[in-house]
């Protein structure tokens, strides 16, 4: 199975400077934030709804429990938000106090107000991707990246699973990118 590319610093710099030259930048952001910093499928991405991301009082929450209905799984979910995430979220709470203010509005909305579909946040994601030259980039990159990079910083395994929230070690297992770099580094660290 073809696994989506995982982005180097220079291709992340060239979909943050596409997604900054166009409308709803700081959505955009906030959808790519999601899937990067806290692992998010597109599916629960067009999902979140502001009640499910904002308190009352429009500030980020740092857990968003997702339902049963919002997950690919069908069952209820925990994730956890970093302060990279954080930083997103207090930008579009900024740029968008109108939807703040109805908690059940979508935190991917269209131009006219609508709720994103999982196959809308795939299509924005591949835009996006095509715009800035990154081939092999899908709405799942993001996802995989944020495996890795844990994977990467020396997370136990079992961590990454459940903040992958995976059923099995082995799906986690298959997110996680190997290379030729990665195994120099591994055998140098012997001795």
């Amino acid at each position: 199975m073809k696994q989506a590319k995982l982005l180097n610093d220079a291709e992340q710099k060239r979909l943050a400077a596409v997604i900054d030259s166009l409308r709803h930048s700081t959505r955009n952001h906030t959808a790519v934030a999601l899937s990067f910093y806290a692992g998010l499928r597109a599916c629960e991405i067009a999902a979140l709804r502001i009640g499910d991301v904002f308190d009352a009082q429009g500030k980020p929450r740092d857990t968003i429990y997702l339902t049963a209905a919002q997950t690919k799984g069908s069952d209820t979910a925990t994730v956890l938000v970093n302060k990279k995430l954080r930083m997103q979220l207090q930008r579009y709470a900024a740029a968008y106090l109108q939807q703040l203010a109805k908690p059940a509005s979508p935190i991917m909305f269209s131009g006219k107000g609508g709720a994103f579909t999982a196959q809308t946040v795939v299509n924005m994601f591949a835009r996006l991707y095509s715009l800035a030259g990154v081939h092999g980039a899908s709405s799942h990159s993001g996802r995989r990246q944020f495996v890795t990079e844990l994977a990467d910083k020396g997370v136990n395994a079992r961590v990454v699973q459940a903040l992958a929230r995976h059923k099995h070690l082995s799906t986690t297992q298959r997110y996680i990118d190997i290379n030729d770099s990665k195994l120099r580094k591994a055998v140098e660290l012997i001795g």
